[in-house]
């Protein structure tokens, strides 16, 4: 293997610390980043098995060996392996990056080295952490999908679940919405299944927030709303939805939250909302605890580049997928 350069000192720059630096970068802060809805869980293998019982889906623990297995469901349907997705991506530094280009904000100066490097990575780190946001925002929905858009895992569909959903008809004008949400509310309730939970938020496409806010009965609700909080029919109130989208690796862009849709799900769940991690696929990683993602850098013999390449390997699982409830509108 290449020795290793390190743009940012003389010593040398090993995997451990790379892949420390990148994770270490700030972060770009997507929905469900901020909320931290998903807890990162480090696995030891690039598979992992996954048991459903009661509607709830459980990785299957490791135990010292010798010791009592763990005794699993006589439903031959009950179990399955899933492989943790691999999502490698490759960036170089080249002479041109660096030669004749000014550092920023000083003048007659090269644009240093380490600080290529460090534009280099912070953009490949935004790279994995909208792939992230993408296969957890799917993830909710019980479906892993990867950065092309291909479906890899359908929960509902690998265990025989049945997905909720609420046509809150809004199309009509008698509709009860309050009732409608009181139904979502109950659905989620009902398939806590022994989890905890503070409160229930629903995130939803501009074209289903349209429709809720000029409801008739919506507007009749807040046409003498007098509280200091937010007025969706004197304010704008559109940060409250979700109309982000991403651009696949196809090409093709996608909103994260289908149009005319939405999705309710619970907040301060203890063990609901997991995306395990994978080792890296190096040597050195073998059988340790996944991270997030990993970086490093190899010099090319012939001295034309540095190559700068990272990796994720990530299983976003919604452990009760019944508990995100699709929200939508027939009419």
């Amino acid at each position: 293997m290449n020795a290793i350069i390190n743009p940012f000192d003389a010593g040398g720059y090993s995997l451990a610390e790379m892949t420390q630096a990148i994770n270490l970068l700030p972060n770009l802060y997507t929905r469900l980043g901020q909320m931290g809805l998903f807890r990162f869980e480090g696995v030891t293998q690039r598979s992992v098995i996954i048991e459903q019982a009661e509607g709830v889906l459980n990785l299957l623990p490791t135990v010292p060996l010798g010791g009592p297995a763990t005794v699993a469901n006589r439903d031959a349907r009950s179990m399955r392996s899933f492989t943790v997705p691999w999502i490698p991506h490759d960036d170089s530094i080249t002479p041109q990056d660096v030669q004749g280009v000014r550092g920023f904000g000083v003048a007659d100066a090269a644009d240093p080295l380490a600080t290529v490097m460090e534009r280099k990575l912070t953009r490949m780190r935004s790279k994995h952490a909208q792939t992230r946001e993408f296969m957890e925002v799917n993830a909710l929905r019980g479906i892993i999908r990867d950065g092309s858009g291909a479906t890899l895992y359908d929960y509902f569909s690998e265990f025989a679940l049945t997905r909720q959903q609420v046509d809150f008809s809004l199309g009509t004008a008698t509709t009860n919405v309050q009732s409608k949400i009181r139904d979502v509310l109950r659905k989620v309730e009902v398939e806590l299944k022994g989890e905890t939970m503070t409160s229930v938020l629903a995130l939803v496409s501009p074209e289903f927030f349209d429709k809720l806010i000029g409801h008739a009965k919506v507007e009749q609700a807040y046409q003498y709303y007098s509280s200091t909080g937010a007025q969706p029919l004197r304010e704008d109130v559109r940060r409250r939805l979700y109309s982000a989208t991403v651009t696949l690796s196809t090409g093709q862009t996608e909103t994260l939250i289908p149009a005319g849709e939405g999705i309710a799900f619970p907040l301060g769940t203890m063990d609901t909302f997991v995306t395990y991690g994978a080792p890296a696929n190096l040597i050195e990683t073998v059988n340790t605890l996944g991270v997030p993602m990993y970086a490093r850098q190899l010099a090319r013999q012939d001295g034309s580049a540095i190559d700068v390449k990272t990796e994720a390997s990530i299983l976003p699982v919604n452990k009760r997928p019944r508990l995100a409830v699709r929200l939508f509108s027939g009419n």
